[in-house]
């Protein structure tokens, strides 16, 4: 094994790592094609806007192209046949059933009020009373969401949506109870117990070291190599304690000290990562995928600053409010500011802008990839603004 790899070896590593660069699937992708992404991936973050699609649904599109919402829909609703839950890793995401006892380490801290939102915890704090009013609820009539309890009278009063959103916030972060299902994006709530398979929750709780020490392996397996701030941010560990588990999973020889060109930190290599010569793909990125969600990692192997401007005020944003990156190769070479009109049926393309170096290719290449796109999100065409150093050329393809 090299003690230094190059920028364009580690780009490769981490590509493989996150399920880039391998065939699709010849026919139409099922359960187990979207287990095998999350499998790898090992969590998909959940975000409230939906200017193209909402974020937990992109990853699964990038890595295997279009698939039925629905099966991501139907693997994380109870039943036999459940493959994920909800809770916080890196934010709120969904993730393998597997991995609940691994964080419950977390829940239980957050039922103490250590490691959650600081406004929260005073909350628990303050109306613990309440808090049991609202779990009671769930207990007696099953799946609820907060705004379920919007002027209901409870034991202790009418209930504003507010204090019953914080009351079933605090439960969810403590453990108590789970995401049962979806209506529309907002939670419906019930107990563990009747939402996830009892077999998930009979597995053994590991000791909290144990349990992060587990998680950094399974960070390290979904980055191939990183730097130890993006194994702990992957699951945002505690500082102190991911250091602990990192130096152990290095004696173990499970991870690799190595170096990688113009990185100034260490970096660490997972023993079975894959070292390909080369990756061949080509994607749409959320800007919450996995590959691309720690942004200095990005910028570092890709060259490529990346910054989500949603926040921004329109007067001041360089790129656009909803910039998806595009993947060629083993290279990120464009962005694009993308806006399903769903009402008009159209892919707006407000601007598209290359990277330097990006191949002639590029602009048609990104073509076929909206065309895909469109089609999976049902609408019947795209219109491209002549914006960007790239708009004006896909303006005069779609046009030709």
């Amino acid at each position: 094994m090299k003690e230094t790899l190059s920028t364009a070896l580690a780009r490769r590593v981490a590509l493989a790592a996150q399920g880039f660069g391998g065939p699709r699937a010849k026919s139409a992708p099922g359960r187990r094609h979207i287990a095998r992404v999350v499998s790898r991936t090992a969590l998909l973050q959940i975000d409230s806007v939906s200017a193209v699609v909402r974020a937990h649904y992109m990853p699964v599109y990038s890595r295997l192209g279009p698939y039925p919402f629905s099966l991501l829909d139907e693997a994380a609703r109870p039943g036999a046949r459940r493959l994920f839950f909800e809770y916080w890793a890196h934010e709120a995401s969904l993730l393998p059933l597997e991995t609940w006892p691994l964080l419950r380490w977390r829940m239980e801290r957050a039922a103490r009020g250590e490691g959650m939102y600081a406004g929260l915890a005073r909350f628990g704090r303050e109306r613990s009373a309440f808090i049991e009013d609202i779990f009671r609820e769930i207990e007696v009539r099953g799946p609820l969401a907060a705004s379920d309890m919007d002027g209901h009278k409870g034991s202790g009063g009418w209930w504003g949506w507010s204090d019953a959103k914080a009351a079933f916030e605090w439960l969810f972060w403590a453990g108590r109870i789970t995401t049962a299902f979806r209506r529309g994006f907002e939670r419906v709530y019930d107990l563990p117990g009747r939402a996830l398979p009892r077999a998930i929750l009979d597995l053994p709780v590991p000791a909290p070291a144990d349990a992060q020490r587990e998680l950094l392996r399974i960070s390290a397996r979904a980055h191939g190599i990183a730097t130890a701030a993006c194994l702990r941010d992957y699951f945002r560990l505690p500082a102190a304690e991911a250091a602990a588990r990192i130096a152990e999973l290095v004696e173990e020889g499970e991870l690799i000290p190595v170096g990688v060109e113009g990185w100034a930190r260490q970096a660490y290599l997972h023993r079975d990562a894959r070292l390909p010569r080369r990756v061949e793909a080509r994607a749409l990125l959320a800007p919450f995928d996995p590959l691309v969600f720690e942004r200095d990692r990005t910028e570092k192997l890709f060259g490529f600053r990346y910054r989500i401007e949603i926040y921004t005020p329109a007067g001041k944003r360089r790129y656009g409010y909803y910039v998806l990156p595009f993947l060629l190769g083993d290279r990120i070479v464009a962005r694009v500011d993308l806006k399903a009109d769903r009402p008009a049926g159209v892919l707006r393309v407000h601007a598209a802008y290359a990277e330097p170096g990006a191949p002639a290719g590029t602009a048609a290449a990104l073509l076929a990839e909206l065309a895909q796109m469109r089609d999976w999100l049902g609408l019947d065409r795209i219109e491209v603004a002549p914006a960007g150093d790239l708009g004006p050329t896909l303006a005069d393809m779609i046009a030709s």
